[in-house]
């Protein structure tokens, strides 16, 4: 069996989403040795049969220096742990982890999980950063993307090219236990929605608190839970008055099996963000028996079908998120309830987390075996 040294630069991302991949690789007798700044979940992960080492990453800093010293850490980490083969998860890992495994003659496996804010508008930092994939990709043993429009859309660029070796998982799939059916609960006259991503503009909240102002004042009973935490100040004192005027309840950063009985409680999750890798709270919130409504974008589109397990809405349009809203408060009971299951039927066909797993092994058996 392989060593795996895996570089990411968010723990909490990798116990949420990640967990039960690396419990696969452990039942599969690998010996996985984790790279990233430690924090709340590190024993969980350690039961997972993972090593977890300490690895500090300035996740969206642009300090060159700092960049420097994470390819410089990865470097010393790959000849102190002389792993089979290195992972890498999002943006900094991939590049840097990359272009370590490069210089130590490893070979390694890439996650694209989104393409980031960065790259959403042309500037001299997104063209850095794409000529930087471009050197980190160009010797990938596979390069993992959550969306076949992300891949085209590095392909267009020039990142990737058609002899990459490249594999299109369904996202980081759904655990369908944790994320379990839930009967919809029964009407009692108001209806509740539900947002679970971080507060930051590119999740689409600017558009949600605008459509929930609008929505409230039609329908005064309809509630809209807020799960995250403020990834940008600015709204923190827009949560605070959207809050106290009775418009959102705030719920924080809450752990996954809390946000499972959140939407539990809810009749709709809701998803306007600009871009996505794949959404994963789409994918528990039908995992969980609950239709959506998300932008028709990449990484959204491909977790719900229109008018049958959810509803698109226009990115970055609050009144077409608005009207999204009003369509589905005003389906049937019944219809709803088809939506949730119709959605967990389609989560159980095409984004089962054990699925997502089982690829990525028989990827490592084929690679360690050359």
């Amino acid at each position: 069996m392989a060593k795996l040294l895996v570089l990411a630069n968010d723990e909490s991302t990798i116990y949420n989403f990640r967990r039960e991949v690396l419990r696969a690789f452990h039942k599969s007798g690998h010996e996985i040795v984790l790279c990233l700044p430690a924090g709340e979940h590190t024993e969980e992960l350690e039961a997972c049969g993972c090593r977890v080492v300490d690895v500090a990453v300035d996740r969206h800093g642009t300090d060159p220096l700092q960049d420097i010293r994470y390819y410089l850490t990865c470097r010393k980490l790959i000849r102190k742990h002389k792993p089979d083969l290195v992972l890498t998860y999002t943006v900094k890992p991939n590049i840097y982890g990359s272009l370590a495994c490069q210089a130590e003659k490893i070979p390694y496996f890439n996650n694209v999980t989104g393409l980031g804010a960065v790259l959403q508008h042309s500037s001299p930092l997104a063209s850095l950063v794409l000529f930087l994939q471009k050197l980190a990709y160009r010797k990938s043993s596979c390069v993992f993307f959550q969306n076949e429009s992300n891949y085209h859309a590095l392909l267009e660029k020039n990142v990737v090219f058609a002899n990459t070796p490249v594999e299109i998982l369904p996202g980081s799939g759904v655990n369908l236990d944790l994320h379990a059916y839930v009967p919809m609960r029964e009407e009692d006259g108001a209806f509740r929605f539900i947002m679970v991503a971080r507060l930051r503009d590119d999740k689409g909240y600017r558009e949600f608190f605008a459509a929930a102002e609008q929505v409230r004042s039609n329908h005064p009973n309809t509630e809209f839970h807020v799960v995250g935490w403020c990834e940008e100040d600015v709204y923190r004192q827009r949560v605070k008055e959207l809050s106290r005027k009775g418009v959102i309840i705030y719920h924080g950063k809450q752990v996954q099996e809390e946000v499972h009985r959140l939407i539990a409680m809810c009749d709709c999750a809701v998803l306007p963000s600009y871009h996505e890798g794949m959404a994963n709270v789409l994918l528990e919130a039908a995992a969980a028996g609950r239709p959506v409504i998300a932008s028709d974008i990449p990484g959204c589109r491909e977790t719900f079908d229109e008018g049958v397990t959810g509803f698109g809405c226009e990115v970055k349009n609050a009144a077409s998120l608005e009207q999204a809203m009003e369509r589905m408060i005003a389906l049937p009971y019944a219809a709803r309830v088809e939506m949730g299951k119709r959605g967990r039927e389609k989560m159980e066909r095409n984004f089962d987390r054990h699925f997502v797993a089982n690829r990525y092994i028989k990827k490592i058996v084929s690679v360690i075996s050359k």
